[in-house]
């Protein structure tokens, strides 16, 4: 069954290469005389941010993993070309055969794109009573225990002693790190 009109199709790729075979596709598409066929290629993903080492790194996450979507004509001629991009397996469809996405489901990852994009997500999270150290702040070195948490707003409550009382600081979460279990 075939097409008249650009659709969104999922295709299966190797797993942590989806930017390198869009790029490949995109790159191929661009010195291609007949690239209409093809308007987008898209690898759904967000940034995530990590405190290793006490610096705050930024890296990219994919949302799924092993697929990339492509917006194209599809006939035997652009399903050739998709499918023999090195790291493509197949096209998502019953027995291997291409599907269109259905325009709810394409909305729904393109505004889930739209809404992720340029917003940072904290990779650690913390639940209630995890033993955290306070990394930057005024309570820079102190350690408590989360008591309340707010993905939200990337804030994290922890109970700590001061002055041998139990106070809550609200904290966000680049602020503070799991306690690190050391044997003796």
């Amino acid at each position: 069954m075939w097409y008249s009109e650009m659709d969104w199709f999922s295709v299966r790729v190797l797993s942590g290469r989806e930017k390198k075979i869009r790029d490949a596709m995109l790159s191929e598409l661009s010195g291609d005389a007949d690239s209409g066929k093809i308007s987008e290629v898209l690898v759904p993903s967000e940034n995530v941010v990590e405190m290793r080492s006490g610096k705050k790194v930024i890296k990219d996450r994919v949302f799924y993993p092993g697929y990339v979507l492509v917006k194209m004509d599809l006939d035997n001629e652009s399903r050739h070309y998709v499918e023999n991009i090195p790291g493509v397996m197949s096209f998502v469809g019953p027995k291997g055969e291409p599907e269109p996405l259905q325009p709810d489901e394409v909305n729904r990852i393109l505004g889930e794109v739209e809404v992720k994009d340029g917003q940072e997500v904290m990779a650690t999270r913390f639940q209630k009573n995890d033993g955290v150290k306070i990394v930057d702040g005024p309570f820079l070195d102190f350690e408590g225990s989360v008591i309340e948490t707010n993905e939200e707003k990337q804030k994290v409550k922890v109970m700590v002693s001061i002055f041998g009382r139990s106070t809550p600081v609200e904290l966000d979460y680049l602020q503070v790190e799991h306690l690190k279990h050391t044997e003796a």
